[in-house]
């Protein structure tokens, strides 16, 4: 336990590793950042600070992170978010084929080789089997659809 008291650094580089691990399960960008402040603190420790001063620095550069960093990370790791290209938002637009009348309560339709439930949008006239309908929205499992006026 001497070495570990020794080596203060050491104490600063495994709870920075604790963070990171936290991050990799949260990714919300905070315990990263968090990670940052102790990575410094481990400098401070490693260039011959006192423990007040490992920890102020700690600090410091923890709230720098996170009140200067963490926005901008965020928002360039969050901007594409609603990206409609996977996934079934990705269906969004494309054309399906009515199975089974869609009504704004029920209905089935066969999109993207798939048969889904699907409801016709708000203010949309029910669509018959053998109609061409082209989805608005994806909730949950459910198709949101139009008449496809090609």
């Amino acid at each position: 336990m001497e070495w570990l008291t020794d080596n203060p650094w050491l104490v600063w580089v495994g709870v920075a590793l604790i963070l990171a691990a936290v991050e990799a399960a949260t990714v919300d960008f905070v315990f990263v950042m968090l990670a940052g402040g102790a990575l410094a603190g481990g400098l401070a420790a490693g260039l011959g600070g006192n423990a007040t001063v490992q920890v102020i620095i700690a600090i410091l550069v923890a709230g720098l992170l996170l009140f200067v960093v963490r926005p901008i990370v965020k928002r360039k790791f969050t901007q594409g978010e609603h990206d409609h290209s996977i996934g079934a938002s990705s269906l969004v637009g494309r054309e399906a084929r009515v199975l089974q009348t869609v009504t704004d309560t029920d209905g089935r339709i066969k999109l993207a080789g798939e048969t889904w439930s699907a409801r016709v949008a708000e203010g949309s006239e029910s669509l018959r089997p053998g109609d061409d309908a082209r989805v608005i929205a994806i909730h949950g499992a459910t198709a949101i659809v139009a008449a496809d006026r090609h």
